[in-house]
């Protein structure tokens, strides 16, 4: 299945994204270190952002069908970018904060499929991609 996202360059190292299929609109701007604004996301920061949203998604379609309360669950990717030319992402360090009651069973179901999502497929294989999962909650 196919899934089109329209782009519009608006000038000022900003573009606008359209999910066509829900019509959901989105502001990417340059970071500061590479000529922008920082005044949202911007390109390489939603990869990073892509990686820990699909991650969590895949824990929860396995938390539903397993029965499984994920709540209070959240995440954080910390991006880091090559510091010699060509930029490009050197590394995402994501780290999960689960509910500590879940047992090791769920755990490892849980931490299986969000190894396995697609965005973490896609990734280059020179990204350093280590993930941590916490069960703090």
């Amino acid at each position: 299945m196919a899934v089109t996202i329209a782009g519009h360059y608006l000038g000022g190292l900003k573009t606008e994204l359209v999910h066509e299929p829900s019509g959901a609109r989105l502001i990417t701007a340059a970071p500061v270190d590479n000529q922008g604004d920082g005044s949202s996301f911007s390109p390489t920061d939603m990869v990073a952002a892509s990686l820990g949203a699909c991650m969590a998604t895949l824990m929860g379609i396995v938390a539903q069908r397993e029965g499984l309360d994920l709540e209070g669950t959240h995440f954080r990717v910390e991006k880091h970018m090559t510091a010699e030319p060509p930029r490009r992402i050197a590394r995402l360090v994501t780290v999960f904060h689960l509910p500590a009651r879940l047992g090791a069973d769920d755990r490892l179901r849980l931490e299986r499929a969000a190894l396995t999502c697609p965005v973490h497929r896609s990734l280059l294989p020179e990204i350093d991609k280590p993930v941590e999962f916490v069960y703090d909650l």
